[in-house]
């Protein structure tokens, strides 16, 4: 049986650790008073591909700058907007966290750019998708523990990731991890996640659309007055303005950010507790087969977010520069798979094995995945380390 330390207080549609499903594999006896999602939050954050997100592209590449976020700050931004927003709708904060903390493992090296060449390189024998790769890594990938590979995570940290973006509508388009994750653990990929695992995906567009106009000021992609052309962004502007005179630029630009995300949090709280209070749910499993997300932003703020994304989609993210710079360095994975296809005998000695047999009688499709796997989990540094000890 489980622990109950965490569900004192929480919500009667929450995740409880003593109503978990559990895990895979029989694992130790938990001591301390520790909650099973303590455990999963714990062993993500000690995993090697964890500690890999700091030298992976949030957007700027090879950068100098000290202040430049990379995935791993990124992440930690997600977990701590997550955990704000479960504790104020009175949910598991840790299975929140932990959803959080690992959504984005599975990033390869050069951001959506290095995930755009990976499925480009892999269209033929399954793709290759993020949210996928993530799955891959907690369940696969990491080797810590003598009796099981991967992180043996719960069956409700899984869900959450596993339904990340939401439900499976198209059940043709599913990758195929998911597929076996969800025929081992019984998953319905046509309901919703948690309540746990919405708030961990919102919280994701919550940090990204809020601190990347830090990181593209810095970088003098935009100014701002270019922002003030964004109406929300305009109001906070002004309020922060009128309340201190002459107020730096620099010292702006936080608190902007900083009232735009409790903007975001607050409206997402009011908006989803109106949703939870109308329907009355009494359980976990209403929220799921509800039909729709509960946890969603109100139609103003919802739409304040578009705005904001398509400023940055057409200013930062598909600015000329950046594409450009991210296209040049990209031709180092695809030489690199290619290479290693090539030659397997190239691949460092750990990954010439999968699943304790030898590479090179597995099937193609098969080595294809396992060199995705390592490019993968490169670092930025790494990869072009890799790139120059081949091609230099």
């Amino acid at each position: 049986m489980f622990t109950n330390n965490d569900n004192r207080y929480l919500a009667r549609y929450a995740c409880l650790s003593s109503e978990s499903r559990g895990r895979v594999h029989n694992d130790d006896t938990l001591i301390f008073g520790r909650s099973e999602y303590q455990r999963d939050r714990d062993r993500i954050i000690h995993s090697e591909a964890f500690r890999r997100l700091k030298d992976k592209t949030q957007v700027f590449i090879f950068h100098k700058g000290d202040h430049y976020r990379t995935r791993l700050t990124h992440t930690l931004e997600v977990s701590q907007i997550a955990r704000s927003i479960a504790k104020a709708l009175n949910i598991n904060e840790d299975l929140t966290e932990t959803i959080a903390l690992a959504h984005d493992l599975g990033h390869p090296p050069l951001g959506h750019k290095g995930e755009d060449i990976l499925q480009k390189l892999m269209v033929n024998v399954g793709g290759f998708n993020h949210n996928e790769q993530s799955l891959r890594v907690v369940t696969i990938l990491e080797k810590k523990y003598p009796n099981f590979d991967g992180l043996n995570l719960t069956y409700e940290t899984l869900e959450g990731l596993v339904k990340h973006n939401g439900p499976f509508l198209d059940l043709n388009k599913i990758p195929q991890t998911i597929k076996d994750i969800c025929l081992l653990l019984d998953i319905d990929l046509k309901t919703h996640s948690s309540l746990e695992g919405q708030v961990a995906n919102i919280s994701d567009d919550i940090a990204y659309l809020t601190h990347d106009f830090d990181d593209g000021l810095r970088e003098k992609l935009f100014s701002l007055n270019d922002l003030r052309k964004i109406e929300i962004i305009n109001y906070i502007l002004k309020n922060i303005e009128s309340n201190f005179i002459n107020i730096k630029d620099d010292i702006l630009i936080h608190q902007l950010i900083r009232h735009l995300i409790s903007y975001f949090i607050n409206d997402v709280v009011s908006n989803s507790l109106k949703i939870l209070k109308k329907n009355n749910f009494n359980n976990v499993n209403e929220i799921k087969v509800y039909g729709k997300k509960t946890v969603k932003l109100s139609k103003d703020a919802s739409s304040s977010m578009e705005e904001i994304r398509k400023f940055l989609f057409k200013k930062m993210y598909h600015n000329e520069s950046i594409v450009k710079k991210l296209d040049q360095n990209a031709l180092m994975i695809e030489k690199l798979f290619l290479l290693f296809i090539k030659d397997i005998h190239t691949l460092p000695e750990q990954w010439k094995y999968f699943k304790g047999q030898i590479l090179s009688e597995l099937s193609q499709k098969e080595k294809l995945r396992v060199i995705a796997d390592y490019i993968a989990g490169m670092t930025d540094n790494y990869l072009k380390r890799e790139y120059d000890k081949f091609y230099k």
